[in-house]
């Protein structure tokens, strides 16, 4: 018996982000901000991880936002509330490390990184921070979930590159406005590796601006998820390979040697372009074929 899906919800107008919330009460009972899940929709998936986006232990529910940009976070999008995912195993992952701090808490969401945000900045509330979130977009179709975070940040900011909503730039842009104007305790970053690197570049204290722990989040090629295949290692600037699956997702910004990971991260687009095609190629062919049945009779 698989993972029943509870609710299916479109974020943007093109339909190619979407909320998903499962019915998952092992997993959600000792869920965390920071954890991740790997879920294969059915014998012949390939695993995909993905990173808690909420949960509700009474419920038994764990939400995760996907972007349909491969063969099988399409597959995953034309999901129905009702059906089944074969396989969903976690909480896996370390859990965020939430802690009081003197000075403010900023979390820097890109994108669909935005979605692991917010159970991390609502643990941060609970646990008594002042938190700050800045949520950036591309344009403000791709903009998601503001109201669910004004429900208990302290302050939100909202970015888009072509300034559509909120302030026209990056959300990298707005954290060096902050940093200039008060003290902050901490940052943490998720979204597009590219994001996450310039990030930590800004708070690493090289720039004539002051050094800022800083966590990031990495959505690094993953295959088993426990640190036995070696599929998501990375290097830290010292040298050191660690595994994204066991030794994080959440690490420290400041020691990921973010060039040789953007380059890993590459290894698969040509492939993964190719498989996309040769699905919606079937998917097209599978239309076609059933609209000319409808149509003899």
């Amino acid at each position: 018996m698989g993972t029943k899906i509870v609710s299916k919800t479109f974020l943007n107008p093109n339909k190619t982000v979407f909320e998903m919330v499962v019915e998952a009460p092992l997993v959600a009972k000792k869920a965390k901000g920071g954890n991740f899940v790997i879920l294969r929709i059915d014998e012949t998936g390939e695993r995909i991880p993905l990173t808690v986006a909420d949960y509700d232990k009474e419920k038994g529910t764990i939400t995760m936002v996907i972007m349909a940009v491969g063969k099988s976070t399409t597959q995953i999008s034309k999901l129905e509330p009702g059906d089944e995912i074969l396989d969903f195993i976690g909480p896996l992952g370390n859990k965020a490390h939430i802690k009081k701090f003197e000075h403010p808490v900023v979390f820097v969401g890109g994108g669909v990184g935005i979605a692991p945000c917010y159970p991390q900045a609502k643990e941060m509330k609970e646990e008594g921070n002042h938190v700050i979130a800045i949520l950036s977009a591309r344009t403000k179709n791709l903009l998601f979930w503001e109201d669910k975070f004004r429900e208990f940040c302290d302050e939100v900011f909202i970015t888009t590159d072509d300034g559509s909503l909120g302030m026209k730039g990056f959300g990298v842009d707005k954290l060096k406005q902050l940093m200039l104007e008060k003290p902050l305790s901490q940052v943490i970053a998720i979204g597009p590796m590219i994001m996450m690197k310039f990030v930590a570049l800004l708070t690493n204290g090289k720039k004539d601006l002051p050094l800022i722990p800083t966590i990031v989040s990495l959505n690094t090629l993953m295959v088993d998820g426990t640190g036995m295949c070696g599929g998501c290692r990375f290097q830290t600037m010292h040298g050191e390979t660690k595994f994204a699956c066991v030794d994080g997702p959440d690490v420290d910004g400041h020691d990921v040697d973010f060039d040789n990971l953007l380059k890993r991260n590459t290894r698969f687009v040509r492939v993964e372009k190719i498989r996309l095609e040769k699905y919606n190629e079937e998917c097209r062919a599978i239309n076609k074929f059933c609209e000319e049945k409808e149509i003899e009779g």
